[in-house]
């Protein structure tokens, strides 16, 4: 397994050793010794498996009180995966970051507790799978505006996309609860 630093702290990009041959390919998607060698110590609680088309923008979604990390991988399809900093005692607090996870380049990324995260879908659809440290809690889930002008994200849109009612009702980055 490759680790490759992001501009964030603690969000890293992961690259599984890819066994391939004229039959296909194996990789071992999640291996906890092995995370546990990278820092990510974590326990997981919950998988969750998405399916979207192309231009599809889930996010920027996290929780309070009860905070996910989340391990992301695009299983089929390619998305523009998105993480920010909501750390107030952070280096890079406010900043954010942006790698393309598809079902050719096998990466994942670690996106631990205290990010936002989101993502575009790229290719014509996409199925995100992510295995997250918390339940899912709607009660404690926020939403910061994907188009938030203060995080400037450049999602490398294809025409309008196509977002929740819940996700077009997130709020400013301002306005939105931080960690300390």
């Amino acid at each position: 397994m490759k680790v490759v630093d992001t501009p964030l702290p603690d969000v890293l990009v992961i690259e599984p050793k890819v066994f391939g041959d004229s039959r296909g390919f194996f990789l071992e998607s999640y291996n906890q010794r092995a995370m546990a060698e990278i820092g990510i110590r974590e326990n997981f609680v919950q998988d969750n498996h998405s399916f979207s088309a192309k231009n599809v923008l889930r996010g920027l979604h996290y929780q309070v009180q009860n905070p996910q990390g989340k391990l992301v991988r695009a299983i089929a399809g390619e998305i523009l995966d998105v993480a920010v900093d909501l750390r107030r005692r952070s280096s890079s607090f406010g900043k954010w970051c942006k790698v393309r996870l598809s079902g050719e380049n096998n990466q994942m990324i670690w996106v631990p507790f205290g990010f936002a995260h989101g993502f575009r879908v790229v290719s014509e659809t996409a199925h995100v799978f992510y295995k997250t440290t918390d339940f899912y809690a709607p009660p404690c889930e926020r939403t910061i505006a994907w188009n938030d002008p203060r995080l400037g994200i450049d999602w490398e849109l294809d025409g309008e996309p196509l977002v929740s009612a819940k996700d077009a009702k997130g709020i400013s980055f301002q306005d939105a609860e931080k960690f300390e």
